[in-house]
């Protein structure tokens, strides 16, 4: 399959003030779309190697699987989860559940305000199906092997612990996943395990932090970029993942 960069839910312009039609046309018609390329790219890479039992370019192109379709599945969440009619708290069943497993909606805001300042790249509210539960993750870098909604099926751990006394070095691990964004099987190369992605874990809020979201409108002050998020936040997409993550796993 391949994939294609869907059209903003909205204008341009929609947004401003809080974000101008400059910066989301850069990110999504030349940023998001190279991520759309990338993946559309390495997924030809490895079809080819399969159908010519020739694997030597094959690590490279599953690290930018990851990389890229991590960075596409991400984007397209954080379109969805913004509206010029957005700036409300969540309700329903999304409204009990984070003030179930956060306390409050303050106390969630809080915590998810402060891993927006500390990430290098994304915060992340997830639905977590190995504790089932929603968390807020900090992600440095949106991949690092992990491809977001994949459910690991086989793994291989290839760190040197694992075999340097026997066999000498490497580093990581292999694995065999479920992902649940393309509903398919695919082989992923793990340099480090987490990278701010928690395995199994569905992404049902989303925010990019990284420097081409906001520099343009705000400078160096995140802080100021992260508020106004909260003034176009909408809701109705979270709500509607947190739903089919509840449906899934419990």
């Amino acid at each position: 399959m391949s994939y294609e960069l869907d059209p903003l839910p909205y204008e341009y312009d929609a947004l401003e003030p809080h974000i101008s039609e400059q910066v989301l046309t850069w990110h999504h018609d030349t940023h998001h779309q190279g991520y759309v390329n990338g993946w559309n790219a390495a997924e030809e890479t490895l079809a080819d190697n399969r159908e010519a039992g020739e694997f030597g370019s094959s690590a490279g192109a599953l690290r930018n699987v990851t990389h890229n379709g991590s960075g596409h599945i991400l984007h397209d969440l954080f379109w969805q989860n913004m509206s010029p009619e957005g700036g409300d708290e969540p309700s329903g069943a999304l409204a009990e559940r984070i003030a179930e497993d956060f306390g409050s909606y303050e106390a969630w805001k809080g915590e998810f305000e402060a891993a927006a300042g500390a990430a290098g790249g994304w915060a992340l509210l997830v639905y977590d199906s190995f504790s089932n539960q929603l968390r807020n993750v900090v992600v440095d870098k949106h991949d690092q092997g992990a491809l977001w909604g994949s459910h690991p099926i086989l793994a291989l751990d290839v760190w040197g612990h694992s075999y340097y006394h026997d066999y000498g070095p490497a580093g990581g691990w292999a694995l065999l996943v479920y992902d649940s964004f393309s509903n398919q099987l695919r082989n992923v190369v793990v340099d480090k395990h987490d990278q701010g992605a928690l395995w199994g874990s569905h992404p049902i809020l989303a925010l990019d932090v990284w420097e081409h979201s906001y520099y343009h409108d705000y400078g160096p002050a995140r802080g100021d970029f992260v508020s106004a998020f909260f003034e176009v936040v909408d809701w109705d997409e979270p709500a509607a993942r947190y739903e089919q993550a509840v449906e899934l796993f419990e």
